[in-house]
């Protein structure tokens, strides 16, 4: 075995240990961090992932960088495993490789980005910038962003997989544009992740792309989970309903991200953060209980009334 594929082998192993470990089950590891199974390996990826847009897309030389250190720092402290980025995201893969580069263990990070342009050979290029931007060698995930030129990058995705490259590939679409040509996609080609908006006041991803993605065994990553923060700034006014204790819930931000991780069908959540604070939040809905059928109706009637 080389050095390359122990250390490819070695950190999914430590990987899959730790998610193992986070997995619920019973009262004496109520407190820890959920993980649901990727359903093309069964391998487990914690619930609450991160994003990076806007939020990693920050300066040298400002201090700012050394501060989503601490950031990145929380979420792995918090069990956290896939972080999401995109060359379309400014600064934000070298802030990234940045910060991974100043932490002592990052070994269940899931790493995850996309290819975006609209020219295969420039798709190519792009790989090879991000594999340098976040120091890694081989990416978890490679997705196609806003399915732009995706069949062209397909193939590329698909050699890459088949070479050893990267471990999964998938394509990726937000603001719930272009559900249409996702779904085929997910009809007719081997992907193994589909990325959507998917929060308390868009759902229409319920109607046919989650039982869809059920349906074919795609792991489902919700981009999104606050409007970009729209969502805080139509209920944060209003008071959590006393029952969202009964889901462990202390904020908003954990009421809107366990809607979210309870549906069968998704993997995790990517909220994006640039608080330490804010990240321990949102880290704290892969904890405990998570809402039912029965609760996550209610949860949307609460949503509805106010």
């Amino acid at each position: 075995m080389t050095d390359y594929a122990w250390t490819i082998n070695r950190r999914t192993f430590l990987a899959s240990l730790t998610a193992m470990a986070l997995m619920p089950a019973g009262k004496g590891l109520a407190a820890q961090m959920r993980a649901k199974p990727i359903p093309a390996t069964g391998e487990l990826l914690p619930c609450i992932g991160m994003g990076s847009w806007m939020t990693f897309n920050v300066s040298d030389g400002t201090g700012l960088r050394d501060l989503r250190i601490e950031v990145l720092r929380a979420f792995f402290n918090a069990g956290g495993g896939m972080v999401d980025s995109s060359p379309m995201y400014g600064d934000s893969e070298e802030v990234i490789g940045y910060c991974l580069g100043k932490l002592p263990d990052v070994s269940t990070l899931f790493s995850a980005t996309k290819v975006w342009t609209p020219m295969q050979w420039h798709g190519k290029r792009q790989i090879d910038t991000s594999e340098q931007l976040w120091g890694e060698k081989r990416f978890d995930l490679l997705q196609i962003h806003n399915l732009l030129n995706w069949e062209s990058h397909l193939e590329t995705l698909l050699q890459y997989k088949a070479d050893g490259r990267v471990r999964y590939i998938g394509v990726t679409t937000s603001h719930g544009r272009r559900h249409d040509e996702l779904e085929h996609i997910m009809k007719t080609q081997p992907i193994d992740f589909i990325q959507l908006t998917y929060n308390m006041i868009d759902r229409e991803a319920e109607q046919r792309l989650l039982p869809l993605a059920r349906e074919k065994g795609l792991a489902v990553i919700c981009n999104r989970p606050f409007q970009r923060g729209g969502l805080f700034d139509q209920f944060q006014s209003h008071p959590l309903p006393t029952w969202a204790a009964e889901i462990e819930c202390a904020n908003w931000a954990q009421f809107f991200l366990k809607f979210i991780v309870s549906h069968d069908a998704v993997s995790c959540a990517i909220p994006a953060t640039s608080r330490v604070d804010h990240m321990r939040e949102n880290m704290g809905a892969g904890l405990g209980i998570l809402p039912d059928d029965a609760m996550r109706n209610r949860m949307i009637g609460y949503i509805e009334g106010l």
